[in-house]
């Protein structure tokens, strides 16, 4: 039987397997490339810890992972089999701006495609840019949970995967050709705080040059009769170590460091794939830094000599709960 399983902080769905980056955070003006990845977030599942965890985290399922308050992340995708994927952010879709549903829609499209998909890094909020995952508290009302629904109540991140049907897969058995995809993906931060609370939503950040692809992929090729889910909290750094008794990682190095240093940003670019239409709600969503007040430093590009183009290119089972 197919199941959902976290193995050295991967998490895999079937054919698909996420794993969720720590990034700098980028500033909230400008549009900046791809910064790489600073090392994964640790996962464990909710299940582990019946007596420290939240009843309703509990009840729910899923794993956990510490983040910082206005930490950034990304999410890289891999998948050995063509699926689809939706991606919620405290029951938003990350793709549409629509609610959450257990089903795969066209039109608008409410999922990304792997494995043509490498990675998500934020909202698909304009014509070929996101912004950013970003960390706040519930309740701070600079989610985007809070900004579409009005409400705080979800937080997390929720997943779901879809694998082909048994015709199709055996179709594209027939005709598949090696494709790889390789992640790479980052931002900026500045100073990242314990946030105190009982749980963790995502707000939009800075833009990152950034396509979402629409599905060349009829929705009859997907077999959602079979699909996988798994409900991702996020806990602050004061709540990892209550539930799990460890310390979260340091956080990353800031951006200033990190340019200081030389290291590489990326563009990603696949001119075989066409865009998604940006969300028109999730355009009108308001930065984390607009919503809480928070002025930052004039923007100051990245070198461009220092970007690099891109191309196209068994654990514990974790359970489900009521949603």
């Amino acid at each position: 039987m197919t199941q959902v399983e976290i193995d050295q902080d991967r998490l895999t769905l079937g054919s698909v397997t996420v794993t969720f980056q720590r990034t700098l955070r980028i500033p909230e003006t400008g549009l900046h490339p791809l910064p790489p990845g600073l090392g994964r977030f640790p996962l464990r599942r909710v299940a582990d810890y019946p007596d420290t965890a939240p009843a309703d985290w509990l009840a729910r399922g899923g794993i956990m992972l510490p983040i910082f308050q206005r930490e950034a992340m990304w999410l890289s995708f891999d998948a050995f089999e063509p699926a689809a994927l939706q991606v919620g952010v405290g029951k938003v879709c990350a793709v549409s701006g629509l609610p959450w549903i257990d089903h795969l829609t066209g039109d608008p499209q409410n999922y990304v495609p792997l494995p043509t998909q490498p990675w998500l890094d934020g909202i698909n909020a304009g014509a070929g840019f996101i912004r950013q995952f970003v960390a706040v508290p519930l309740g701070s009302g600079a989610t985007v949970e809070g900004q579409v629904t009005g409400e705080e109540t979800h937080g997390g991140v929720q997943l779901r995967a879809v694998g082909l049907t048994a015709e199709a897969l055996e179709r594209w058995r027939e005709a598949q050709r090696v494709v790889q995809c390789s992640p790479a993906s980052i931002m900026e931060c500045d100073e990242l705080v314990a946030c105190e609370g009982p749980a963790m939503g995502l707000g939009a950040g800075g833009r990152m040059r950034q396509e979402v692809y629409s599905d060349e992929r009829p929705l009859a090729d997907y077999d959602q009769s079979a699909a996988l889910r798994v409900f991702v909290h996020l806990c602050s750094a004061e709540q990892w170590n209550a539930i799990t008794g460890e310390l979260p990682p340091p956080t990353p190095v800031d951006r200033e460091a990190y340019m200081d240093a030389g290291l590489p940003w990326f563009d990603y670019y696949d001119a075989d794939e066409a865009d998604v239409l940006a969300s028109e709600i999730l355009s009108r969503i308001k930065s984390v830094g607009n919503v809480l007040g928070q002025k930052e430093d004039p923007f100051v590009p990245v070198d461009p000599s220092t970007v690099v183009k891109l191309g196209a290119g068994g654990g514990d089972v974790v359970a489900d709960g009521t949603w």
